[in-house]
C-alpha cells in the first residue's frame, strides 16, 4: 500500500471518530439542556428530596385511671437520650456510647439493654437463660444468618466484627454490642432516631448537656414519661409500656403503622387496651443542606394524644384489699398453723354489672422501682412467693368448701335432693376404697344446716347421687373452670372430671366424684372465678361478663369514646325456688353457720360460704365468698389465702373488704387499716347503692 493510500486511510478513520465524538457531545449537550430546561422542576423535586426526610413525632399515650378519675397509670414531663442518625459520628459513635453507658451507671440510671447476652461470674460471655426468643432472632438470617447451635462467644465475635469494638475490655465490648445491636434492630435512620435511654433525671440531662460537644449525634428530647402515683396498688393487673418486640411489629407494621422504635403495652391494662391508649404520631420534616448538615426542621402534623381508659377498680377498696391481704397473710403464719402462708389473693365485683372493684394480689411488687432498675427484676424472679404472679386472675387454688353452693344448685334442679331432704350424717363417709373423716357427725340435718355447718359427709353424698356430669354441667354455667371474660388474660383453671383426669393419664372413681364435691379431687379455681360465681348466685342465676372497662374518653376526658356495656353470658338454668333455698342457707353460714363469728351481728347482712382446701404440700388454703346486702346484693367478695389453714384470717380479709364498702374503711398513710370517724355508720351508705 502507498503512502497517499495510508494517508487517506488514516484521515478517514479520523474523520469518522471526530463525527462519532461530535454526534456523542451532542447526545449529552441534548440530554443536559433537556434535565436542566424541559424537567428541571421534575428533577429539581428529586434532589429536594434527597435533602429531606421524614421524621415521626411522639404521641403522648392515654392515661389509665380508676372509676373515680384518680390517675394510676399517668404521664409526666420527663427527658429522653436519643441518637440522631443526622448528626451521629460513626468514627466516635462507640466512645459515645461507653461515655453515656458510665454516665448513667455512676448515677444508677436505666439504659436500653437488649442484647440477650451477658458476662457471667468466670468472665465468660454466655446467652441469657429464658430469653429464647431473642437468642433465636439473634442467630436468625434477618440478623447474623449463623447456625442454630452457635455459641455465645461465636456471635459475639461476629458482632465485634460487625460494629468494629475490637480492642475494648469484655464489658465495654459487650455494652457497645447491647446499644449498636438495638439501634440496627429498631431501623435506626433520620426518620428513626435510637432512644438510648427515658426516663433520665433532669440532673444526668444537665451533665450531658454540659460535655454535648463531647457527644456527637446525642440530644435530649422532653418526653411523656409513664409514672404510676401508686406503684404498688395493682402493678400486676396495670402491667408495662416498653419496646416493640419483633413478633408485635411483624404483627402490627403493616395494620397499625407501629415503627420499629415504637414503644407499646407488653402486658396487662397496658397491653390489653393498646387501641385505646395508644396514640396518633405526628410528621416533622428535617432538610440537610449540601454538605449534609441538618439545615431546618419544621412540624408538619401535630402528634394527637391517645384516649384515656378508665377502668372499675376503686382504688380504696383496691388499698384495703392490698392491706388486709398482708396482714392476714401475716398473721397466718406467725399463729404456728400456717407456717407456710406467704400469698394470697381477693376479688370484688359489683353484682348489677360484674364491674371488677378491686382484684388485690399477694405478695406485690413496686412499678416504679421495675421501671427504674434491673436488679429490682431479678430480684422478683428469684423471690420464691413469686410476686411477679397476678393471683388473682391466674393463680389456681383448691376451693374446698367453696364449691358446695354449686354442688347444691345442680342436686336441688336435677332432683337429686329437695329442699326437704336429710341425711344422715355420722362423722365417717365410706363409698368403694374412700374412708373419708368428718369432724362434724351431725346426724340428720337438710341442706340448709349441711351449708352452714360446712358438713363434708353430706355433699359427698349428695355429689356421688348427682353425679359428675351433672356437676359440671352447673358448675361450668357460674363460670367455674371457665374464664370470665376479663380483658388482661386469666387462667381457666381445673374443673374436676374424668376428661381432666384422663387426660392426665389417670382413672376417674365414684369416689372422686364425692371428693369434688367438697371442692376437692382436681378442681383448682381462680379467685376471680370464685367471685364471678358468688355474684351469678347473688344476681339469681344471670352470669354476666366480668370485666375492667368501665369507659373511655379523650385526653382531656371531655368526651366519652366507649362505654362498657353489662353483657350477659350465660343462664345457669336453676329455679328461682332453688336460688332462694341455696342463698338462705349461705346466710345461715353467715349468721349460725362457720361464719358466724364475724358476721352474726354484722351490720349489714352477709350471706356467704368459708372454704378449707387440702393441698398436699404444706398447710391448708382457707377461701371464703359472700354478698351483701343478702336482700338486694351490690357486691361480691372472693378471698384465697395460700395455706392459711385457718378460715379466720380469709374471714377477716372478707370482712375488712366489706367494711371499705359500706362503712369507708380504708388505709391511712402509715398503712394502716382504718375508718375514718366521718364516714363510720351502722347502715350502708347511699351512694354505693347497686
Amino acid at each position: 500500500m502507498g503512502e497517499e493510500d495510508k494517508k487517506g486511510k488514516h484521515t478517514g478513520r479520523f474523520i469518522f471518530a471526530s463525527v462519532a465524538l461530535l454526534a456523542i457531545a451532542v447526545l449529552y449537550v441534548a440530554r443536559l439542556a433537556d434535565w436542566q430546561i424541559k424537567d428541571r422542576s421534575k428533577w429539581l423535586q428529586e434532589a429536594n428530596r434527597s435533602s429531606t426526610d421524614t421524621v415521626e413525632m411522639d404521641a403522648a399515650r392515654g392515661e389509665i385511671l380508676d372509676c373515680k378519675g384518680n390517675g394510676l397509670a399517668i404521664n409526666q414531663t420527663g427527658y429522653a437520650i436519643q441518637f440522631n442518625a443526622a448528626t451521629v459520628s460513626e468514627k466516635t459513635e462507640n466512645q459515645t456510647i461507653i461515655a453515656l453507658i458510665r454516665l448513667l451507671n455512676s448515677r444508677h440510671e436505666k439504659w436500653e439493654d437488649k442484647l440477650p447476652i451477658r458476662i457471667n461470674s468466670s468472665g465468660k460471655y454466655e446467652f441469657i437463660p429464658g430469653d429464647d426468643a431473642s437468642i433465636s432472632y439473634l442467630k436468625s438470617k434477618d440478623c447474623l444468618h449463623v447456625n442454630s447451635y452457635t455459641t455465645a462467644d461465636q456471635c459475639m465475635e461476629n458482632l465485634e466484627d460487625k460494629y468494629k469494638c475490637k480492642g475494648y475490655s469484655a464489658k465495654d465490648t459487650r455494652d457497645i454490642i447491647s446499644v449498636r445491636y438495638n439501634m440496627t434492630k429498631s431501623g435506626f435512620s433520620v426518620s428513626l432516631p435510637y432512644t438510648f435511654a427515658s426516663g433520665v433525671s433532669q440532673d444526668t440531662v444537665a451533665i450531658i448537656s454540659e460535655n454535648s460537644a463531647r457527644l456527637p449525634g446525642i440530644e435530649v428530647k422532653v418526653t411523656a414519661v409513664r409514672q404510676y402515683p401508686y406503684g404498688s396498688l395493682m402493678p400486676q393487673i396495670l402491667g408495662s409500656v416498653g419496646s416493640i418486640s419483633k413478633e408485635k411489629y411483624d404483627k402490627y407494621h403493616d395494620s397499625k403503622g407501629y415503627a420499629l422504635n415504637a414503644r407499646v403495652g407488653n402486658s396487662g391494662v397496658e397491653e390489653a387496651f393498646e387501641d385505646y391508649l395508644r396514640g396518633k404520631s405526628g410528621q416533622e420534616t428535617v432538610k440537610f443542606d449540601s454538605n449534609g448538615k441538618l439545615a431546618s426542621e419544621t412540624v408538619t402534623t401535630q402528634p394527637t394524644a391517645g384516649n384515656n381508659v378508665f377502668l372499675t377498680i376503686d382504688s380504696n377498696l383496691q388499698k384495703v384489699a392490698n392491706a388486709s391481704l398482708a396482714e392476714n397473710v401475716r398473721g397466718a403464719r406467725t399463729n404456728g398453723r400456717g407456717y407456710d402462708c406467704v400469698a394470697g389473693a381477693a376479688a370484688v365485683i359489683r353484682v348489677k354489672d360484674f364491674a371488677v372493684l378491686a382484684a388485690s394480689t399477694y405478695p406485690s411488687y413496686d412499678q416504679n422501682e421495675l421501671s427504674k432498675s434491673s436488679d429490682y427484676y431479678s430480684k422478683l424472679l428469684k423471690d420464691s412467693a413469686h410476686p411477679l404472679l397476678n393471683r388473682a386472675f391466674d393463680g389456681a387454688f383448691t376451693p374446698g368448701s367453696c364449691f358446695k353452693p354449686s354442688v347444691a344448685l345442680a342436686a336441688l334442679q336435677t332432683g337429686a335432693i329437695t329442699n326437704a331432704t336429710t341425711i344422715h350424717c355420722t362423722g365417717m363417709f365410706v363409698l368403694g376404697d374412700l374412708h373419708l373423716r368428718d369432724p362434724n357427725a351431725l346426724g340428720d340435718i337438710s341442706m340448709r344446716t349441711a351449708m352452714a355447718k360446712s358438713s363434708n359427709m353430706f355433699f359427698c353424698t349428695v355429689a356421688y347421687r348427682t353425679g359428675i356430669t351433672a356437676m359440671n354441667l352447673y358448675a361450668k354455667r357460674l363460670g367455674l373452670g371457665q374464664e370470665t371474660g376479663v380483658e388482661v388474660g386469666e387462667s381457666q383453671g381445673t374443673l374436676a372430671g374424668p376428661d381432666e383426669r384422663k387426660a392426665a393419664g389417670g382413672t376417674w372413681t365414684a369416689g372422686d366424684t364425692a371428693q369434688a364435691g367438697i371442692g376437692q379431687s382436681d378442681n383448682m379455681l381462680t379467685p376471680i372465678q370464685l367471685a364471678t360465681y358468688c355474684a351469678t348466685i347473688a344476681n339469681n342465676g344471670t352470669r354476666l361478663k366480668t370485666h375492667l372497662l368501665d369507659k373511655v374518653t379523650d385526653y382531656s376526658r371531655t368526651k366519652t369514646v366507649y362505654t362498657q356495656p353489662a353483657t350477659k353470658v350465660d343462664s345457669i338454668g336453676v329455679s328461682q325456688q332453688n336460688i332462694d333455698y341455696v342463698k338462705e342457707a349461705m346466710r345461715a353460714v353467715a349468721t349460725e353457720g362457720t361464719a358466724r363469728h364475724v358476721f352474726s351481728s354484722y351490720g349489714v347482712p352477709v350471706a356467704g360460704k368459708t372454704g378449707t382446701g387440702q393441698t398436699g404440700n404444706g398447710a391448708d388454703n382457707v377461701s371464703f365468698i359472700g354478698f351483701a346486702p343478702y336482700d338486694h346484693p351490690q357486691i361480691a367478695i372472693a378471698v384465697v389465702l395460700e395455706h392459711g389453714a385457718t378460715s379466720s384470717y380469709s374471714n377477716a380479709v372478707a370482712k375488712d373488704l366489706f367494711d371499705a364498702y359500706f362503712y369507708g374503711k380504708t388505709v391511712d398513710s402509715n398503712g394502716n387499716i382504718v375508718t375514718p370517724s366521718t364516714t363510720a355508720k351502722t347502715t350502708p351508705p347511699q351512694q354505693n347503692a347497686g
